[in-house]
């Protein structure tokens, strides 16, 4: 086979494989809805561990200052 012949058979055989991805399923949606969820849950846990370790970060520090005097 040449190379434009390769080339022509790789281009047509992506656009297929593309235009078979276009549309989603109703599973592939819902992996999503629930990869989305369990991101935004993560995000969350983050945040609030941030916030308690900043919480117990100050009471040290409020600790540390009594201590001193």
């Amino acid at each position: 086979m040449t190379l434009q012949k390769s080339f022509i058979a790789i281009a047509l055989l992506s656009l297929l494989a593309l235009s078979a991805c276009e549309q989603k399923g109703p599973a592939e949606r819902a992996g999503e809805q629930i990869d989305n969820a369990v991101e935004r849950a993560g995000d969350k846990i983050e945040n609030a561990t941030d916030d308690a370790g900043k919480t117990l970060e100050q009471a040290g520090d409020k600790i540390e200052d009594a201590t001193d005097k």
